[in-house]
């Protein structure tokens, strides 16, 4: 319950950032695309082809959209990670200067709480209806992404990295860490939402059944999303004239660096990006929806029939809300990336998950199913 609580609390600022670019979006020219903003560097420099500066003897020789020459290139900055870092973060040196408040990213964060809030406070009969929505539509926007990103140049590259493995990684042990931190967090495998969920079904219910499929379908669109990332990723690695290695990101770099970058570079660049950050809301809502859901249950079920009270489930998920809310105004000031990577690192980190699932095995295996065998 712990575990779930800290996961709500700073999940959502991933929802509040995608909120925040998807508002932005709506614009002829998307302002991570350029360096004619207040918030860019002299520095900044929009996109160059690297192989112009291979030749030794174009040192002094102006690339690019900016006034920097190829000997300067170890300083400069691309207008995405300007945007992110100056703008949306406008991040401060360290955790202890947290700075002022972002208002436009609380707001986001408040709009993002009380969408949460309306989606989940009468139960799981009402959320199941608008996950229809939110968990389907998503998969119509993967498909246009897809058929959009297979015919730009590069794509085939990208695709090709992606689906040839390394073998040699197998070797390395954080390899297999990362895989089973994100299959634990993936599936919320002993994070206890999901049987909060399960504790709504019929006695008589195929809980197996379930569970295959729940797995089917989350590992096969992982897959397929896949195809999606790498094709834009295989593209813009073709425009920039780099390996792919060099342009592929993950955790937060990849949804508000890579990915902002590369459709930036396409024809009509808002229309792209606005449905990827749409896309990326509504798979976020999905689970916040389970992660909060799951928290109140399991509040509820510790009251004692006698606390009864009309509207006490709504009560149970406002106060949830707001007391998030609250401790997510710290991950909105310029220090809050750092805030933000503490709760990810200690809450959701796969030593813990994989930690709390060891014992639960334990406890289930040798306390439990002791005592059912030898007092029940």
């Amino acid at each position: 319950m712990v575990i779930v609580f800290f996961c709500n609390t700073y999940y959502i600022m991933v929802l509040a950032w995608g909120f925040y670019y998807l508002i932005k979006s709506f614009s002829s020219t998307l302002p991570w695309s350029t360096c004619e903003n207040e918030w860019n560097t002299p520095n900044c420099l929009e996109i160059f082809h690297h192989q112009d500066c291979k030749n030794t003897t174009m040192a002094n020789t102006t690339v690019g959209s900016g006034n920097l020459t190829c000997a300067d290139l170890s300083d400069a900055r691309s207008p995405i990670i300007e945007f992110w870092e100056n703008k949306v973060l406008n991040i401060s040196s360290g955790l202890d200067e947290p700075g002022q408040i972002n208002w436009e990213l609380m707001l986001c964060l408040m709009a993002v709480w009380v969408l949460v809030y309306f989606c989940v406070w009468k139960g799981v009969k009402s959320t199941g209806k608008i996950v229809y929505f939110t968990a389907t539509f998503p998969y119509v926007v993967l498909i246009i992404l897809l058929v959009r990103g297979v015919t730009l140049p590069g794509a085939y590259d990208g695709i090709m990295y992606y689906i040839k493995p390394n073998w040699s990684k197998l070797e390395e042990a954080q390899v297999w860490i990362d895989a089973g931190t994100q299959i634990f967090f993936s599936y919320a495998i002993g994070l206890g939402a999901l049987t909060a969920l399960g504790s709504y079904n019929r006695f008589n219910n195929d809980c197996y059944k379930d569970a295959f499929v729940l797995a089917l379908i989350n590992s096969g669109t992982s897959f397929f999303a896949g195809f999606v990332v790498f094709s834009i990723l295989g593209f813009m690695a073709a425009e920039q004239g780099v390996d792919i290695s060099q342009v592929a990101e993950s955790g937060p770099g990849l949804a508000f660096i890579a990915y902002p970058k590369a459709v930036s570079l396409m024809p009509v660049a808002p229309l792209w990006a606005a449905l990827f950050f749409f896309m990326l809301l509504l798979l976020g809502l999905d689970s916040q929806f389970v992660g909060v859901e799951g928290f109140v249950t399991g509040i509820l079920d510790l009251l004692p029939g006698k606390y009864f009270h009309r509207y006490k489930r709504e009560i149970a998920v406002a106060i949830c809300c707001l007391l998030c809310f609250i401790i997510d105004l710290s991950m909105v000031t310029q220090g809050g990336m750092y805030v933000f990577q503490l709760f990810d690192y200690y809450s959701a980190s796969g030593m813990t998950l994989l930690w709390q699932s060891f014992w639960e095995c334990i406890v289930v295996a040798w306390v439990y199913g002791f005592w059912q065998k030898h007092f029940a």
